[in-house]
């Protein structure tokens, strides 16, 4: 059952609806006026939610980086396993002889999320990177009373281990280094 639609009317510029209009066009048949400017509030509501303290957050954080430069792949493997509570997986990319991209998924309070995406684009050698965050609708993962067997039985259900897992290969016998 769907929620009663309440209709009201937008003025804007003429040459923003026309920008509208083709960003409409651009979202495909199914999308008329109504529906992105739907998409576009619960984004921004989204958005909103993400800047709540306390809020739990999934975050996408991509980052191009030259491999090359000084010890930055060790230098993000610190990182990362420092904070692998918040840290799902992350994905390495070998975009050509030099460069390397990465799309790091993070969980957590949505502070603590972009602290460590901070932590990681500001390391030496990460020539780029932005952070994508979106509410997950539930209450932060240490605070449920659920939390302590949950993830252990979805995986069990699911027939996979409940473990650290990321794509990203690197040794563990480096020591931690500090984040430049």
């Amino acid at each position: 059952m769907g929620q009663d639609l309440v209709r009201f009317s937008v003025a804007m510029p003429e040459d923003l609806l026309v920008r509208f209009d083709a960003l409409v066009a651009k979202r495909g048949l199914a999308k008329n006026r109504s529906e992105v400017v739907r998409d576009l509030v619960r984004d921004a509501l989204i958005e909103e939610d993400c800047a709540l303290p306390g809020e739990e957050v999934m975050g996408t954080l991509t980052i191009v980086f030259n491999h090359h430069t000084g010890d930055v792949r060790d230098k993000l493997d610190a990182i990362q396993h420092e904070f692998f509570e918040q840290i799902v997986t992350c994905l390495h990319v070998h975009l050509d002889a030099h460069t390397c991209m990465e799309v790091i998924i993070l969980r957590g309070e949505s502070a603590v999320v972009q602290s460590i995406s901070n932590i990681i684009l500001g390391t030496k050698g990460v020539i780029h990177g932005h952070l994508t965050m979106t509410t997950t609708g539930v209450a932060p993962y240490e605070k449920r009373a659920d939390a302590s067997n949950a993830a252990w039985e979805h995986a069990y259900e699911h027939g996979h281990s409940h473990s650290h897992a990321h794509d990203c290969d690197h040794t563990h016998d480096h020591e931690a280094r500090d984040h430049e």
